[in-house]
């Protein structure tokens, strides 16, 4: 992720993720949920990664092997766009999807 040479994306299914968890109360965050994810990822130079039709209809395909429903979609969007996951899930590395941690 220190390599400049590297694309770091955040998912908009990591920003649902982020928005549900606030607004439970279960992930404070220093102000709206909008603002942070804007300014966090203009520091850091992460670019927006939408969720796309081919992703989603990856769900079908996807063995059950994992219940949280965000992670299997990060999974999917991983497997449609050919990206590397940065995760410590173990359960994650079990599906064919580069992991990064």
């Amino acid at each position: 992720m220190a390599d400049t040479g590297n694309d770091l994306y955040l998912s908009a299914v990591s920003v649902w993720e982020i928005a549900v968890k606030s607004g439970l109360g279960r992930l404070p965050l220093p102000g709206p949920v909008a603002r942070y994810i804007h300014d966090e990822r203009a520091a850091r130079g992460i670019n927006a990664l939408a969720l796309d039709e081919e992703a989603v209809v990856g769900l079908a395909r996807l063995p059950q092997l994992h219940r949280d429903p965000f992670d299997r979609m990060l999974v999917c969007q991983a497997l449609a766009g050919s990206f590397a996951l940065v995760t410590p899930d173990p359960e994650i590395a079990r599906y064919p999807v580069r992991i990064v941690w």
